[in-house]
């Protein structure tokens, strides 16, 4: 990475670019570009967003991007497979058994899901449950109004 990160850098000082001119007109904030530059891959969780922005940049620096992340994809497949299997599933047993303990393994695969507390789930069932009943006896009123005008008209003839 951090072979990656030089080659982005050598490019940008050749083409007189700063890092906060490059940051404006990729609209990536600076420390994003800088960590990107000293090829820092514990600055970044998740591994998706960096492939586009060092895809971005390299356009945006005039190198092809393809090869720039044909190299990134190779860097990471030689990082990821260094890690051993059974670091790996620890690391997973250990985030199923407990959500709040870190993950001691840096692999952009090992990210844990988020799971939402039983709390949103009630709150958003009650949220339904209130709406039916409003749409019920709205409906039950329009109901009630109709027939009151029917029998009005029933009057006039």
């Amino acid at each position: 990475m951090k072979s990656l990160g030089s080659l982005l850098k050598e490019q940008r000082e050749s083409k007189g670019v700063s890092i906060s001119e490059a940051s404006n007109d990729l609209k990536i904030k600076d420390v994003i570009l800088e960590n990107i530059e000293e090829g820092n891959m514990g600055a970044f969780k998740d591994i998706y967003v960096l492939k586009e922005q060092i895809s971005a940049y390299a356009k945006y620096l005039g190198l092809n991007s393809t090869t720039v992340i044909d190299e990134f994809n190779e860097y990471l497949f030689e990082y990821t497979s260094k890690i051993p299997v059974k670091e790996i599933e620890r690391a997973m047993t250990k985030n199923s058994k407990n959500e709040k303990e870190e993950l001691k393994i840096n692999s952009p695969y090992t990210k844990p899901m988020k799971k939402y507390p039983r709390m949103y789930y009630l709150l958003i069932y009650f949220i339904i449950v209130l709406f039916v009943f409003i749409l019920f006896f709205w409906s039950i009123k329009q109901i009630t109004i109709n027939k009151n005008e029917t029998k009005d008209i029933s009057y006039i003839k």
